[in-house]
């Protein structure tokens, strides 16, 4: 009998086929299990849930979501349904009906555990977090264990932090939640480090650091173990807070005794310093100086201190270590910054930097250490720190090339690292032309001599010389820059490719191939480069910008639909995510982490690539329709599209781009700056706007349409289009404005240092005139809402301005021109030809859409006119001026549109002769050249690829528009 309790559910037995078929993705097979069992035992619930879940992955959504509900309103109470659901209902992105499903589950068994629990966590998904704290304390109640409680509390913590109202967070939810701890603490019931982190979490909150402070340093301080020096760490922050600064420094001070490495400490001993010596502060005559011991309120006091960690360090055979050597170089940059003589007392920052240089030099860190301290030489001082480093970086003799190369891998990092400081210096960029050319030279011998000391590395391990190979590349962009010789952009090219191919997992490699061959107006090479940077999680946001900027500008469509579905993938499953890490963390008791989860979310949904590509690839789907004509109103719907809303949080936009991704030794003066940065996300705002206000005129035209075409079939006559017409009106409105500060942004002229944001396409787009023209294509659907007036003249002057604008070579002239061309044995690209004639793809899409709308405006006016000529018997009736306009800007479009095709054609024809495999490459081996021409190779392929591809939606675009009669 003691087996019996043992004995498995005969309906797990059952459904267990279905759970298979469904985790092995045989949806279909798991649908006719289902219907199979269905027919034995109509009343098995799970089993109807799970055939709802293969019918919602075979792409069966509503068949799916009725099913569901069918088992919803029974309101389940056995585990198996209520799990299925909650899977299913997380597929559908719909967690708001997980709650529904437990709060009936929480009525019918009112004292289980788990179901109170299921219902929590199914808060916690949707963010409802009074009721997540209701929850909590019922849980509690139930089954009095102090998570539970905590639950409740942190569900507090949570309406502070979201609520909208400060005043309500500071004097209601925060002091509640203060309330609900201290009567734990009173009945002495805090068990766990979570719970003192929850208590200072809310204290800091309310701004009671003193009593935060007690807490820390109490007893319930002694539970914050799992974080090293986790209490020092929040004295610190209280003390400054607090603005104690005798406490800060003696704090700091102590902990810099036990570890004199730890960086974090010294920006805090110093501060701490200066504001004592700001207050004139001195230590009483008797007893401690403060709390945490004694306190060096002078700057020779700190300075001793620093020098004396030195000497600590010098005398030890052990590692040493880098932190006091840079504390003394912060001290001086520090003192100097407020004038103060005593900095003299630390010595001489170049004697300081070549001393540090020396004991460092062999380590990859040193070129980053140094560098924020350079600005403490004298111009006068640069070339003399250099050549001290060069005494410090001894090189072997000189081989047949006439360079003396290091011996070994420290003291190829010891060159490398002087080599570095000089471009940080500016020393690189002062050289003349012949100057770069040696130095490239230079650069380029020591990086294929040390490629030996990594002979036996792995494929996936960098090799030693790298550096020189990038820094090379670098010195041939500024020629590049400098003179407009785009021959050493090729040569910069072949470099990087044969430095990939010894190593294979070079970021740095991969990121300036990828922008530089964007900047060629080639996108082929980029999706493979990218792919193989294997981006993490937020990298999606943060570099994804580099991927998505370029596909759809270079003509590579196909690329740019994957592009853009790859980055919002991303982003749509960042809220499933994110709410799952919300779960962990109260599962886990890290209510800290619970916050910093939340802003993480607001913060990729805030983020500007996040609209970006979430416009583009909508502007993308209906500019690649088969039939852009008919679907217009089916995509607009199947996008959930609205004229009216707008989605974008214009006041909280986010500029997560990581603009410092690419390694970089430019001298101060040379680097991007926070006005550069600001300049750059005003562009990227404004030219969203633009596309934006873009999509959403386009999704107005299809509601227009939709709303005229009912009335013609229900030859009603009144205006249902008035209400959209107006929306359309203000949109339009929007519009121009936004292209008025457009065009002021566009005359800045805004120049950033390379490698730095890419420009937007905002500048180009305005001189191309396709903004223009697009805007006029929009305004004449206005004008078509009132056939009946005597506006007809006024109408057609707007479709000859469109005609006009479309003919004038507007946008199509400045798209005629050679891609790539060779001019005396130099091969030439001209990639704004390939960008303009996006545009005028985009543009003639954008008239097609708009034409398809006049026809249906159109259409039946002429009928009318023709029963009209045939009850009068009237041979000579002549057509309106409106429907004459419409045919002749469809025949001009048609025209245009075969200039265009015959253009890509010359250039696919022009382009596939040219004879790159007989091109000489000056200056390079033959090695060096058959880079350089597989590079050449790779912009002539991507061109090719990319003519064809606007060809192909030309001629896709020509058939549209035969059809297109009224």
């Amino acid at each position: 009998m003691a087996a019996r309790g043992h004995v498995q559910d005969p309906n797990d037995r059952r459904l267990r086929p279905i759970y298979d078929y469904l985790d092995n993705g045989n949806n279909k097979m798991a649908i006719q299990q289902a219907d199979k069992l269905l027919k034995k035992h109509k009343d098995l619930h799970c089993a109807k849930v799970l055939k709802a879940i293969g019918l919602q992955r075979t792409g069966k959504q509503d068949e799916a979501f009725s099913l569901a509900q069918e088992v919803a309103t029974l309101e389940p109470t056995d585990d198996n349904s209520l799990q299925a659901l909650t899977i299913l209902y997380r597929e559908m992105h719909r967690p708001e009906l997980v709650t529904k499903l437990y709060e009936a589950a929480v009525k019918k068994v009112p004292l289980s555990e788990e179901y109170h629990s299921h219902l929590f966590m199914a808060y916690a998904r949707v963010g409802e977090y009074k009721k997540m704290q209701q929850a909590g304390m019922a849980l509690y109640k139930i089954v009095p264990k102090n998570p539970y409680y905590f639950w409740s509390v942190m569900s507090l913590v949570m309406q502070a932090i979201s609520a909208q109202d400060e005043k309500l967070a500071q004097t209601m939810f925060l002091p509640l939640a203060e309330r609900m701890v201290e009567k734990m603490v009173k009945e002495d019931k805090i068990e766990a480090e979570a719970e003192v982190q929850l208590y200072f979490m809310i204290l800091e909150r309310l701004g009671k650091c003193v009593e935060a402070l007690e807490v820390i340093r109490g007893p319930l301080g002694e539970k914050l173990t799992s974080e090293l020096q986790s209490r020092e760490n929040k004295c610190m922050m209280l003390y400054q807070r607090l603005q104690r600064w005798p406490e800060c420094n003696a704090l700091a001070h102590k902990l810099l005794l036990k570890n004199p490495d730890d960086w974090q400490f010294y920006p805090s001993y110093f501060d701490s310093l200066f504001h004592l010596m700001d207050q004139s502060w001195s230590p009483p005559e008797e007893g401690e100086h403060c709390s945490e011991g004694s306190v060096h309120h002078t700057v020779a006091e700190v300075v001793r201190f620093v020098e004396e960690r030195i000497k600590g360090e010098d005398g030890k055979e052990s590692r040493s270590l880098r932190g006091p050597y840079l504390a003394r170089l912060e001290l001086i940059h520090r003192l100097r910054a407020r004038g103060c003589p005593e900095e003299s007392l630390l010595g001489e920052p170049l004697e300081l930097m070549v001393q540090f240089f020396a004991k460092f030099g062999d380590k990859p860190c040193c070129i980053t250490d140094l560098k924020i301290y350079l600005h403490l030489l004298s111009p006068e001082q640069r070339v003399q720190f250099i050549n001290r480093l060069s005494e410090a970086a001894p090189l072997g003799e000189r081989g047949e090339e006439g360079f003396a190369f290091p011996e070994d891998t420290k003291a190829l990092q010891r060159h490398l690292c002087m080599c570095q400081l000089s471009r940080a210096l500016g020393l690189h960029h002062s050289l003349d032309v012949d100057g770069k050319l040696l130095l490239i030279t230079e650069l380029k011998a020591h990086y294929h001599h040390g490629l030996k000391f990594g002979k036996s590395a792995l494929k996936t391990e960098l090799q030693f010389s790298d550096m020189y190979c990038l820094m090379a590349a670098h010195v041939y962009i500024d020629l590049w820059t400098e003179t407009g010789d785009e021959n050493m952009i090729w040569q910069c090219l072949g470099l990087l490719e044969e430095g990939l191919s010894h190593s294979l997992s070079n970021a740095q490699f991969k990121l300036l191939l990828l922008l530089l061959y964007c900047h060629l107006g080639a996108f082929e090479p980029v999706v493979d480069l990218y792919s193989s940077l294997d981006a993490k999680h937020v990298q999606h946001d943060t570099i994804g910008f580099l991927l998505t900027r370029y596909a759809e500008p270079l003509g590579q469509f196909a690329a740019a639909s994957q592009s853009c579905n790859f980055s919002l993938r991303f982003f749509h499953s960042n809220q499933k995510d994110t709410s799952e890490y919300i779960i962990q963390a109260y599962k886990y008791g890290a209510f800290e982490k619970i916050p910093e989860f939340i802003a993480l979310r607001n913060r990729l949904n805030q983020s500007l690539h996040f609209a970006q590509v979430r416009t583009e690839r909508m502007l993308l789907d209906l500019f690649l329709e088969a039939d852009i004509v008919l679907s217009l109103e089916e995509s607009v719907k199947a996008m959930s599209l609205s004229a009216e809303e707008d989605d974008i949080p214009w006041d909280n936009m986010r500029d997560n781009r990581d603009l410092t991704v690419f390694t970089s030794w430019n001298p101060k003066e040379r680097e991007l700056t926070d006005e550069h940065r600001h300049q750059s996300l005003e562009e990227e705002s404004v030219w969203l706007r633009i596309r934006s206000l873009t999509l959403r005129l386009l999704a107005s035209l299809a509601a227009m349409g939709h709303t005229a075409s009912q009335q013609n079939s229900e030859k009603t006559h009144e205006n249902g289009v008035g209400d959209k017409s107006s929306v359309h009106s203000s949109l339009l409105s929007q519009l121009n404005q936004t292209l008025q500060t457009a065009a002021q942004l566009a005359e800045k002229r805004t120049q950033y240092p390379f490698p730095g944001p890419p420009c937007t396409r905002l500048a180009q787009a305005l001189s191309s005139g396709s903004c223009q023209c697009q805007a006029a294509a929009l305004q004449l659907s206005v004008h078509l809402q009132d056939l009946e007036t005597a506006g007809l003249a006024k109408l057609y002057s707007v479709s000859v301005v469109l005609y006009v604008s479309l003919l004038s070579t507007e946008i199509l002239h400045k798209c005629k021109g050679d891609l790539l061309e060779l001019k005396e044995t130099k091969l030439k690209t001209q990639p704004s030809f390939l960008e303009n004639l996006i545009f005028f793809v985009e543009t003639v899409c954008i008239v097609l859409l708009m034409a398809s709308y006049c026809a249906k405006i159109l259409r039946p006016l002429k009928t009318s006119l023709q029963k009209k000529k045939k009850k009068k018997k009237d041979a000579n009736t002549t057509l309106p001026v409106v429907v004459s306009g419409f045919q002749e800007l469809t025949g001009s479009l048609q025209d245009l549109l075969m200039q265009a095709l015959e253009h890509i054609k010359g250039q696919e024809t022009g382009m596939t002769a040219l004879k790159l495999a007989s091109l000489t490459i000056e200056g390079n081996t033959q090695d060096e050249a058959s880079f350089t021409k597989a590079a050449m190779d790779k912009v002539q392929s991507s061109y090719l690829r990319s003519l064809q591809e606007v060809g192909d939606l030309l001629k896709k675009r020509a058939e549209t528009l035969k059809n297109l009669k009224i």
